[in-house]
């Protein structure tokens, strides 16, 4: 069974079904409501268990009241996790999360950032029979430990782009593969071919960018070109870069090549898009990848 590592972020994710964003000094009444454990290396966690594969994440949890919402669903999707604060008791992360009737969405996000964290200690035993590992940016100092460590046993790591942190370029010095938003902008860069300028002189030797559902740009010393997303009926976005990431990562460690990985990932996340939330897809089959 292929075996992946998350690193990152785990929040709790409160989330509102609205027919529009409130205006400002407005109130909008919500005709549902859920709450989900989310966070980009959670959501990729929980996606590669779904698909096949044995998931272990490592995260920030705590013992405060509210961190047994995160344990709990950890628990129910059946990963490992490695906690980097066992004793914090800050309250955890949360979102709150609008999705209008277009299927976009809002976020509002307290992350990981506003507590301080021990320096995190690589657990050598779990990168044992890890076949990837992704890091998602978040708890910066425990993403470059686990990727330095990766790196050095020949584990392919892999970057969720999201955004550009302090930090962030030490980290991509242990980065195989990026996977990144098109809203990622190191310093300096203002345009995609800046950002794949950057990458590549930073080492990354496989780049991809999403595009919503514009197709995905991507750069590997085989191929280089713009790939397709299969056409939905979109729902809700939410969630659906993290499950592209989980997805990819799955498929990697199936030993597909970069493209075939892309596309199988972009297959999934897409599917995702025709339903509410981040786990309702799960319901519902999709082919094998």
């Amino acid at each position: 069974m292929a075996h992946g590592i998350f690193v990152g972020l785990s929040t709790i994710d409160l989330v509102y079904s609205v027919d529009e964003f409130p205006a400002p000094n407005s109130k909008v009444a919500a005709h549902d409501q859920q709450i989900f454990v989310g966070g980009p290396a959670t959501n990729a966690a929980i996606a590669f268990h779904h698909l096949g594969g044995q998931s272990t994440l490592v995260a920030a949890v705590g013992c405060h009241p509210l961190s047994s919402l995160i344990r709990n669903e950890l628990n129910q999707y059946s990963l490992r996790w490695i906690d980097l604060a066992p004793a914090l008791n800050e309250i955890p992360a949360i979102s709150s999360i609008a999705v209008n009737r277009a299927g976009e969405r809002n976020v509002i996000s307290a992350n990981a950032s506003r507590f301080g964290l021990p320096a995190a200690v690589v657990d050598q035993s779990a990168l044992g029979d890890a076949s990837v590992l992704l890091v998602d940016g978040h708890c910066i100092q425990a993403c470059t430990a686990w990727a330095k460590a990766a790196r050095a046993r020949g584990i392919p790591v892999v970057f969720d782009g999201g955004s550009w942190k302090a930090g962030t370029e030490e980290l991509l010095k242990s980065v195989d593969f990026a996977l990144c938003s098109a809203d990622f902008r190191p310093p300096g860069c203002s345009i995609q071919e800046d950002v794949v300028r950057f990458l590549t002189g930073s080492g990354v030797s496989h780049i991809a960018i999403t595009n919503g559902a514009a197709p995905i740009r991507f750069v590997s010393p085989a191929a280089a070109g713009m790939l397709p997303i299969p056409p939905i009926e979109v729902v809700d976005t939410m969630g659906a870069g993290d499950i592209f990431h989980g997805a990819f990562c799955y498929s990697l460690s199936a030993q597909h090549s970069f493209q075939q990985a892309l596309a199988q990932a972009a297959t999934v996340a897409a599917h995702s898009c025709r339903f509410r939330g981040t786990r309702e897809w799960m319901n519902h089959p999709i082919h094998p990848i």
